[in-house]
Formats: C-alpha cells, structure tokens, sequence
C-alpha cells in the first residue's frame, strides 16, 4: 500500500521553528515530485512549496519564501520542511504530495498524505 505519512507538527511560538517530515512507503518516490501544501480552517488548500525528484530544484510560495526550505533524502524516501520565523497565519494542517512532477497545483498530485498541524500562537 502506497502511504506518505507527515510528522513533526506541533505547537510553536511565533517566530520559532519546526521541521516537517514526510516518509514515503509502499513503493520508492525517489522519481517524484513532492509538494507541500497547507489548509487552514474555513479556507482552501494553498501551495507552500515543491522539490523535484533530485531536490536540485524547489519553489515557495511568496508567503513562506525566505522562511520556509524544502530538502529530501532519497535514500531514505523522505521529504523535509523546514519552517523558521514562524508566524500565526502559518497555522494550518500540513500536507505533502508527490507527482510526475513539480506543480503548484494539488490536482497534479497522485499521492497525499494525512497532514499535520501546525498551531504558532502569538
């Protein structure tokens, strides 16, 4: 069974840092894109960033760019991100995706994860 599983969410002070993890099973991503996106209560899921399959390429969202780094460890079949100088309004439940290829779009994304939250409180 295909199954990317988030970790590392948690609650966080503005202006801190967390690192978000992605593992990947069932079969290797190591050719993938893999996205990150967001969805906070009441609002759409928005695009935060994306890798392509040798993580010599991302792309951020304006929002996050600057503070956010999205990195990947083929070996391990795993995508991280990064996320310092936190702020309120990056609260949202977190997910990543992987695709044939990088896109800032969620409907180009086969496989999803289950999210996890992240809350920085003000």
């Amino acid at each position: 069974q295909v199954q990317l599983l988030e970790s590392g969410g948690g609650v966080v002070q503005a202006g801190g840092s967390l690192r978000l993890s992605c593992a990947a099973s069932g079969r290797t991503f190591s050719g993938d894109a893999m996205g990150w996106f967001r969805q906070a209560p009441g609002k759409e899921r928005e695009f935060v960033g994306h890798i392509n399959w040798s993580g010599s390429t991302t792309y951020y969202a304006d929002s996050v760019k600057g503070r956010f780094t999205i990195s990947r460890d083929n070996a391990k079949n795993t995508v991280y991100l990064q996320m310092n100088r936190l702020k309120p309004e990056d609260t949202a439940v977190y997910y990543c995706a992987a695709g044939n290829l990088p896109s800032t779009y969620p409907a180009d994304y086969a496989y999803w994860g289950q999210g996890t939250q992240v809350t920085v409180s003000s």
